[in-house]
């Protein structure tokens, strides 16, 4: 028997495809590896305050006539009160601009005798808000309204005129104090701090401190005396919370 030798020569794209076969396995492999790996991450919250003195006081008072007549008394007694309200108040440095109608009203007023109702007449009022810039004038203000006619003091607040650069400092504070609690989290797990992968704000509100005074204030003839309405402080809060992915 002869012997015969067969010799086989792989075609050349053999190795081709195979290096496609194998690569793909392990694209495959490595995908389905990220997709079953999810970071740990931490989220801290802080809280940044920053304390300021208000610089502007939003004022209420106004004119009420009581019972009269009729309904063209009471706007004409309201006309003539606040018409010299107004000339006080302007009197003390308030500018136009600063000065709002916060309500203006007509009311009949009824009394009831024998079990019926009867028109006793009508009454007006009118209220103002009047911004004061300059805090020292505050009690001048109040005392000038009242001394020309005005009855009736809703009451004070105080307000910061723009807070937003106090705001951004509160920020910054609550942002320090978290990055730091994040750090220190970090470390107690036996971790270092990834990147940053959320962050949300809240607070920031200034709330105006309320001065509140007695209504009706000069009925009775009695002028009152000026009264000194300290401004105190005010407090700005901003809270932060940040989320870190864990190396």
């Amino acid at each position: 028997m002869d012997e015969h030798t067969v010799h086989f020569r792989p075609p050349p794209w053999l190795p081709i495809l195979v290096a496609l076969i194998l690569g793909g396995a392990f694209v495959v492999g490595k995908t389905i590896e990220t997709r079953g790996y999810e970071p740990v991450t931490i989220s801290v919250s802080s809280e940044g305050k920053v304390s300021a003195v208000p610089n502007i006081a939003n004022l209420t008072f106004g004119v009420q006539t009581g019972p009269l007549p009729t309904a063209k008394d009471a706007m004409g007694k309201l006309e003539k009160n606040m018409t010299a309200v107004l000339a006080a108040v302007k009197g003390q440095g308030i500018e136009e601009k600063d000065i709002a109608t916060q309500s203006l009203w007509l009311n009949p007023v009824y009394d009831w005798t024998a079990g019926k109702q009867v028109l006793r007449g009508y009454q007006a009022s009118h209220n103002l808000s009047v911004k004061v810039h300059d805090l020292d004038k505050v009690s001048d203000v109040l005392t000038a309204a009242t001394n020309a006619g005005a009855n009736e003091i809703g009451g004070v607040s105080f307000a910061i005129d723009d807070p937003e650069a106090l705001r951004a400092q509160a920020r910054e504070k609550a942002i320090t104090q978290a990055q730091e609690k994040a750090r220190v989290l970090a470390q107690d797990l036996g971790m270092r701090l990834g990147d940053l992968k959320g962050f949300s704000e809240g607070g920031g509100l200034v709330i105006p401190v309320p001065y509140m005074m007695e209504r009706a204030i000069g009925l009775g003839g009695e002028q009152p005396p000026s009264v000194p309405v300290p401004a105190g402080e005010q407090e700005i809060t901003v809270e932060v919370t940040l989320m870190y992915e864990l190396k």
